[in-house]
């Protein structure tokens, strides 16, 4: 088990490390002056010659790199262009925003879409199953940014028209803060990111319960006398698992890297709105910080669903040893 976590570690800093350079690359090598975007144009060549010396650029490349990464491993990711404020310090300001949005998503549509799948393959051809896959098929067939302008139209702007007050319709509250004005504030992004989602899930749920409720040992487990929800949730469940959680690690690993779409409609300034912020304003620094962040999200969300694979099947430990 610890090497094959080991393996699977050491796999994660290998693509972190190609990552690192693939972005350098891109923002350091190519041909674009930084001191340009600071300095403004009509800058003197001696004040973008000191603002070159100031960030390094005046190095050899490969120098460069080396104080890139150096940097990055001690946690300094430099200053914003525009703020001049670190960037280490406006990532981190905006993560909290992204993680409750993510992670209370995920509840609710794992909450949905499993029940859903299940109660769909159970009987396959019935009026259960047809509406589950209606619901999979709207779901999917909805852009994001529609379902969350639906929602604030009817659950935000009529019922204001009428007086009540069901829900905010932006902002975000930190827990912290006063955990019920956070969840108040999520609910509408969080129903609209898990009812997208939630329809992946219901599918794919299904087709897996499918494939699984008609090998053999369910049979089998059949003819022994086992309860149905025995059946099914101990023995079909846990098999059709393994796909569930490898879509679940890339879909969290993806969206915590930032939702830019969701937090736009509902003005949640989370790592999605500062990414999109600092590309319109050209913000090299947060710019590599917010990729950086969402490829370590990445790597770290597949190397937990590679745990839950050693846990569920020991096959998989046996081949990594």
């Amino acid at each position: 088990m610890i090497r094959f976590l080991l393996s699977r570690i050491g796999f994660g800093l290998l693509v972190l490390f190609l990552l690192s350079v693939f972005i350098f690359v891109l923002f350091y090598v190519t041909p674009s002056d930084p001191a340009r975007i600071i300095a403004g144009d009509k800058a003197t060549e001696a004040l973008m010659a000191q603002i070159r010396a100031n960030l390094g650029l005046d190095k050899p490349i490969w120098e460069q790199y080396l104080i890139f990464i150096g940097n990055l491993l001690q946690g300094d990711l430099g200053f914003s262009y525009r703020s001049s404020l670190p960037v280490a310090d406006l990532v981190l300001a905006r993560i909290p925003a992204t993680m409750s949005l993510v992670f209370g998503a995920v509840v609710l549509w794992l909450a949905i879409g499993i029940p859903i799948g299940i109660a769909s393959a159970k009987r396959p051809g019935s009026v259960r199953d047809r509406l589950g896959q209606g619901f999979a098929l709207a779901g999917i067939s909805f852009p994001t940014f529609v379902l969350g302008m639906l929602a604030l139209y009817l659950l935000y702007y009529l019922p204001t028209r009428f007086g009540v007050n069901l829900f905010p319709p932006s902002g975000y509250v930190p827990f912290a803060t006063d955990p019920l004005q956070w969840a108040w504030h999520l609910a509408l992004p969080w129903l609209t990111l898990a009812m997208v989602t939630a329809a992946v899930y219901a599918r794919l749920t299904r087709g897996q319960m499918l494939d699984v409720l008609g090998e053999d040992y369910v049979r089998t487990a059949r003819a022994k006398g086992l309860t149905e929800r025995r059946v099914i949730y101990v023995h079909a469940f846990r098999s059709a698992m393994p796909p569930l959680v490898t879509q679940l690690g890339i879909d969290i690993g993806l969206l915590l890297g930032g939702v830019i779409v969701i937090e736009q409609v509902f003005g949640l300034q989370g790592v999605g709105a500062l990414a999109v912020t600092s590309v319109a304003m050209q913000d090299r620094p947060v710019v590599i910080a917010v990729v950086l962040l969402g490829g370590l999200f990445v790597v770290l969300s597949n190397l937990i669903v590679d745990l839950f694979y050693a846990l569920l099947d020991s096959r998989v430990r046996t081949r990594a040893q």
